[in-house]
């Protein structure tokens, strides 16, 4: 069986994707944050938006390696 040939013609687009989800995810969870008294749920959310602002660092870069090796 033959391997599939590396197609990243549209990676830049799913990584800004991505990046736009994540960030209403963000968006989201400050809301839910903002609505409750939960001090537990609200320390949860809190880290799990940590995470995805350290991830969207992440994918940041990875598109602009993308869209630099596109130019290529």
């Amino acid at each position: 069986m033959k391997p599939k040939p590396d197609d990243r013609r549209d990676n830049a687009r799913k990584i800004k994707n991505n990046i736009n989800n994540t960030i209403e995810n963000i968006e989201l969870a400050e809301d839910m944050i903002n609505s409750i008294d939960n001090q537990k749920t609200i320390h949860e959310l809190e880290a799990k938006n940590e995470r995805r602002k350290e991830a969207i660092d992440g994918m940041r870069q990875e598109l602009k390696d993308e869209t630099r090796n596109q130019f290529k």
